[in-house]
C-alpha cells in the first residue's frame, strides 16, 4: 500500500486541499525544459468540458513520463485542471491586468461555469472525474474591477479571479463544489483515491 501520492501540479491551492483531507503527497513538477503552459492551449471550437478533460490527461501523461525517467519510487500520480467558461467561451489565465479586467467585466452580473477535471493513475489503471459548478457574480463597478486587477490576485487563475481571495466578495451564489472552484473537488478526488485503494482515513 502506497503511503503517499504524487501531485503533478504547481498550484499551492491543490496541495493545500489535499493536505486538508489528510493526503500525504510529494510534488512531481515539470522542469524548465518542459513546455507545461503549451499543454493548456485551446483548440479552435473546443467545448469547455472536452478541453479540461483533454488538458488533464495531457498533464498526467507528461507527469508519468517524468516519473519513469526519474529515480523516484513508484506511487499514484494525480493531476487536475480547472477552466472557467462563459457559455461556450473558455476564459483561461489572464496574461496581464488589462486582460484580467476584461474577464471581470464579462463575468459581472452573470453566471459562469467552473469545471475541474481530476485524473489519478496507479499501477497502470487510470481513473477520472469532473466537477462542474455554477458561479454567479454580482454586478461589478469599474472601481471594483480596477482595484482587483491592480491587486494581482488574478495571476495564474483561470477566469482571472480566485474564489478563496478578495473575489469572494463578488460572488452572489454558488451551485456545486467550492473546493472544485478552488481547483480540486475534494469529494470527487476522495472517491478516485478510494478506487485505487489509497487510504485517506488513517
Amino acid at each position: 500500500m502506497n503511503s503517499f501520492i504524487y501531485l503533478a501540479s504547481q498550484s499551492p491551492r491543490r496541495r493545500q486541499l489535499l493536505e486538508q483531507i489528510g493526503v500525504p503527497l510529494r510534488l512531481l513538477l515539470p522542469d524548465d525544459a518542459e513546455a507545461a503552459e503549451a499543454l493548456e492551449q485551446v483548440r479552435a471550437g473546443e467545448a469547455p468540458l472536452r478541453y479540461v478533460r483533454r488538458v488533464t490527461r495531457l498533464k498526467l501523461d507528461a507527469a508519468l513520463r517524468r516519473l519513469v525517467t526519474s529515480d523516484w519510487p513508484a506511487a499514484p500520480v494525480l493531476c487536475a485542471d480547472t477552466t472557467v467558461a462563459l457559455g461556450a467561451q473558455i476564459l483561461g489565465k489572464p496574461q496581464g491586468a488589462h486582460e484580467a479586467a476584461r474577464m471581470l467585466r464579462q463575468l459581472s452580473g452573470r453566471t459562469h461555469r467552473v469545471i475541474t477535471a481530476v485524473a489519478v493513475q496507479a499501477e497502470g489503471a487510470r481513473h477520472e472525474a469532473v466537477s462542474d459548478s455554477r458561479v454567479r457574480f454580482a454586478p461589478l463597478t469599474p472601481r471594483q474591477i480596477a482595484a482587483y486587477a491592480a491587486s494581482g490576485e488574478w495571476q495564474g487563475k483561470a477566469g482571472g479571479y480566485a474564489i478563496q481571495g478578495r473575489a469572494a466578495a463578488f460572488i452572489e451564489h454558488i451551485s456545486g463544489s467550492h473546493s472544485g472552484i478552488m481547483g480540486l473537488p475534494l469529494h470527487e478526488t476522495a472517491l478516485l483515491l478510494r478506487k485505487i485503494a489509497f487510504d485517506i482515513e488513517h
